[in-house]
């Protein structure tokens, strides 16, 4: 059987799921600063494949990968959430559908 390389962070089950499939997998556990940075390249990838199809799974991966990173940080999601409200509250959400086109300053 061939061996292919992935060398990326993958969820917690995956070498459970792999092994049940009959396949061996070798895997290690990142440092941590090595895992905050498979998490920065986690969140581009699962951000292309969201904007390459726009479906509600990958918009879920986005979210599982974001609340890692903010615990791998330090801090949980909550905190997250809290600063987003507070954004949302000082400046506004998504919700108008805002496009700003200009801006022009007066002389």
């Amino acid at each position: 059987m061939p061996t292919i390389r992935h060398d990326k962070l993958v969820r917690d089950l995956i070498p459970d799921i792999i092994a049940a499939d009959g396949k061996t997998c070798v895997t290690r556990t990142l440092t941590d600063a090595e895992y905050i940075a498979a998490l920065d390249s986690k969140l581009g990838e699962e951000l292309a494949e969201y904007l390459a199809d726009g479906s509600m799974e990958e918009l879920a991966d986005l979210l599982e990968v974001m609340m890692a990173a903010a615990a791998a940080r330090g801090h949980d999601f909550a905190e997250v959430e809290a600063i987003r409200q507070h954004k949302a509250a000082q400046r506004g959400g998504f919700v108008q559908r805002i496009w700003l086109e200009s801006v022009t300053a007066p002389n």
